[in-house]
């Protein structure tokens, strides 16, 4: 079973506070002039907006219940008439017969890869289906080595949550282990939904895999894969990769 079958009810209210990369993916949907593919579109928390910016756009994501969320997106008033089509596919294995000016992966969604064999077999996937002269953008975190040393299955506190459409609050928690010899993360998050006199309404539980990947290691992926790099930005407002960044925005072409 996909890991994220049992998100989607409460993706978006969880991850409203996941804004800031938005505007970079539109814009650089925009400056492509599309066709776009999305892979790992999830409930269509940015292809909506990049369909909404005029471009034709193809999200793609392995959980059904997730793009049920985004069909039902689609169908709301504002959202009728998109130039968008949701496909149900596994990244490392699709095709669409149709190639694609812009391919981008949100939010560390090439971190749910867990072996390197499925990593290349997406990156070479991926360059199948770019245009001679389109890109695949993507971001991911940067690993940060304290926390991969750190004593496993102790609880903390990541944030709270106060969704600004529906009102609803969650304190969300993060537990996690660490297999550093295959840097797989095994995580844990905990969601306490709060009621309106902040008394705990239901306490949620959902597990996840990712598979850590450091800076030099994704950039030799790429290569081996046939991709160079255009740019390494630390994150969304194009501040070039350094020492500090916690986030490796990447911007590669085939």
């Amino acid at each position: 079973m996909n890991p994220l079958e049992n998100w989607s009810d409460i993706y978006d209210s969880l991850h409203s506070w996941l804004t800031d990369d938005i505007s970079f993916y539109v814009e650089e949907a925009t400056k492509s002039g599309g066709p776009v593919l999305e892979l790992g579109c999830g409930t269509g928390r940015i292809v909506i907006p990049i369909a909404q910016a005029g471009i034709s756009v193809t999200g793609l994501d392995l959980s059904e219940t997730m793009l049920e969320m985004a069909h039902k997106k689609l169908s709301e008033p504002e959202n009728r008439g998109l130039d968008i089509e949701l496909v149900n596919a596994n990244i490392c294995d699709f095709s669409l017969n149709r190639l694609f000016k812009l391919i981008i992966i949100p939010f560390n969604g090439f971190l749910s890869l867990l072996t390197v064999e499925e990593e290349i077999k997406a990156l070479e996937n991926i360059k199948q289906h770019l245009e001679p002269d389109g890109k695949f953008i993507f971001n991911i975190f940067t690993p940060d080595l304290d926390m991969l040393v750190q004593e496993g299955d102790q609880v903390f506190h990541l944030r709270d949550v106060i969704d600004p459409i529906t009102g609803q609050k969650f304190i969300v928690y993060h537990q996690s282990r660490y297999d550093n010899f295959s840097q797989i993360i095994n995580v844990r998050m905990i969601i306490e939904e709060l009621t309106s006199k902040g008394n705990v309404a239901q306490k949620i539980y959902r597990n996840y895999q990712l598979r850590y990947i450091h800076r030099w290691e994704m950039y030799h992926l790429l290569k081996l894969s046939g991709f160079s790099v255009e740019e390494l930005y630390g994150d969304f407002n194009h501040t070039q990769f350094d020492e500090y960044s916690t986030e490796m925005v990447w911007v590669t072409y085939a």
